[in-house]
């Protein structure tokens, strides 16, 4: 009972709202984020199953991952939905889609635009989230197609700026795409205006 009750006073303070906060609705943001790219994971679950890669642990381990670097956008829609634009650029060979690679480092930029929508508004400290979009790719001279499918964290700091955690899958829609997944954690600062609340003012005779 008393570990019950420590961990709901130690969770508390996420799930209060965090007053200070003026308007619930996104300001735009920038954000920098550093991330990984697992080609590796998915190429296992599309050879077996996710159940074989779950029950047998054939994760991606971290050095078969390709770190990159990536600028973020986020501006509100409504107190819960936000759109989200992302442009990544990380050197990698190449995961083709039968699991082989192209055998040679180069850069990999991909793009995307997402719906972003909160269990909570910005009135609360932490909130989850729920992420899907579409997105374009370059590799050497391909082209292609992916959508991001994806779950994270937003943690609020101060109403000033957010730590956000996220993790995607990014699902090829074009055979010059590679299924992969993609885990990044950056942190957003505002750019845009506080909402100022007009206030009505009596006439003075």
């Amino acid at each position: 009972m008393k570990k019950n009750v420590g961990f709901l006073l130690a969770i508390l303070p996420l799930l209060l709202p965090a007053f200070s906060q003026d308007d619930a609705v996104q300001r735009p943001t920038l954000g920098i984020y550093f991330f990984f790219n697992d080609f590796k994971t998915a190429a296992n679950i599309r050879a077996t199953s996710l159940r074989e890669v779950l029950r047998n642990s054939q994760f991606g381990k971290l050095k078969e991952m390709s770190p990159g670097l990536a600028l973020n956008y986020i501006t509100g829609l409504t107190k819960h939905f936000d759109i989200s634009s992302t442009v990544t650029g990380s050197f990698l060979d190449y995961y083709k889609p039968d699991g082989s690679l192209l055998g040679q480092d180069n850069l990999l930029l991909e793009g995307d635009v997402s719906i972003k929508g909160k269990l909570f508004s910005n009135r609360y400290w932490v909130t989850p989230f729920l992420q899907i979009g579409t997105g374009i790719s370059k590799y050497r001279q391909y082209w292609g197609a992916f959508v991001p499918l994806g779950m994270g964290l937003q943690v609020n700091l101060f109403d000033e700026a957010f730590f956000v955690f996220n993790a995607q899958y990014r699902m090829a829609v074009t055979n010059t795409v590679s299924d992969h997944f993609f885990y990044s954690i950056g942190i957003a600062g505002n750019i845009g205006k506080r909402k100022v609340t007009n206030k009505s003012v009596l006439p003075v005779d």
